[in-house]
């Protein structure tokens, strides 16, 4: 899973580390997106709390996690993306993947500053969630890349919902890396400068934890 303050990159990056581990990309947000966009029930719920910058309850997030990691196309592994954003959250993923829990988590370290322009700038496909930057926008005339769909600012992106996720991630997000490290699963990554190079890093810190793990095997063998 990857940690990091909202508008870090995450969303590209775990994207990118999903399609080379050929696994599943799995963003909480992304789900509940989809549902509002659907006015399904959890999506209308989750829409007051998602466009105040309010992170939705604990209670239906961890219903939907559960319900989409029991999928098919989960069984094999998956990069989470948006989860868990608290203790309590990270304790019940632990508790729902049994023996072992997570492998891995990358906490991606960007300066706040760096956050908050990343964010004014961030675009989002309306159709497929593919995210891009007022920086890297779409080859077309803001059209995905992907699916062709719209891409617009997101509507949660303005300047009050951004301070106050910033501030829910200073309160609540924060005590996981001491609560992952203490686990000793977490793996900090500097997440500024090009693309390319936050993912090279990324997946070297990936190798490196597959790598300590095989030792670890073939040691107790």
């Amino acid at each position: 899973m990857i940690l990091g303050k909202q508008g870090a990159g995450k969303g590209t990056q775990a994207e990118r580390l999903a399609q080379h581990h050929a696994v599943p990309r799995i963003s909480t947000g992304d789900m509940f997106r989809a549902a509002v966009k659907a006015d399904t029930e959890a999506g209308r719920r989750a829409r007051s709390y998602m466009d105040d910058g309010e992170l939705v309850p604990d209670e239906a997030v961890l219903d939907l996690v559960g319900e989409r990691l029991s999928a098919d196309d989960a069984q094999d592994g998956f990069v989470l993306d948006g989860f868990p954003r608290n203790v309590h959250q990270a304790e019940a993923l632990e508790e729902l993947l049994g023996e072992g829990g997570v492998d891995l988590v990358l906490e991606l370290a960007v300066p706040t500053d760096v956050v908050l322009r990343r964010l004014a700038g961030r675009r989002v496909c309306t159709n497929c969630g593919t995210n891009f930057s007022v920086e890297h926008p779409p080859s077309n005339d803001w059209a995905c890349d992907r699916c062709g769909g719209d891409v617009v600012e997101r509507d949660d992106d303005t300047k009050a919902a951004i301070k106050r996720r910033l501030s829910l991630y200073e309160r609540e997000t924060e005590p996981l890396v001491a609560w992952y490290l203490a686990k000793d699963k977490l793996a900090a990554v500097d997440g500024t400068g090009h693309p390319d190079s936050v993912t090279s890093r990324l997946l070297r810190a990936v190798d490196s934890r597959i790598g300590a793990v095989a030792r670890q095997a073939r040691g107790q063998g």
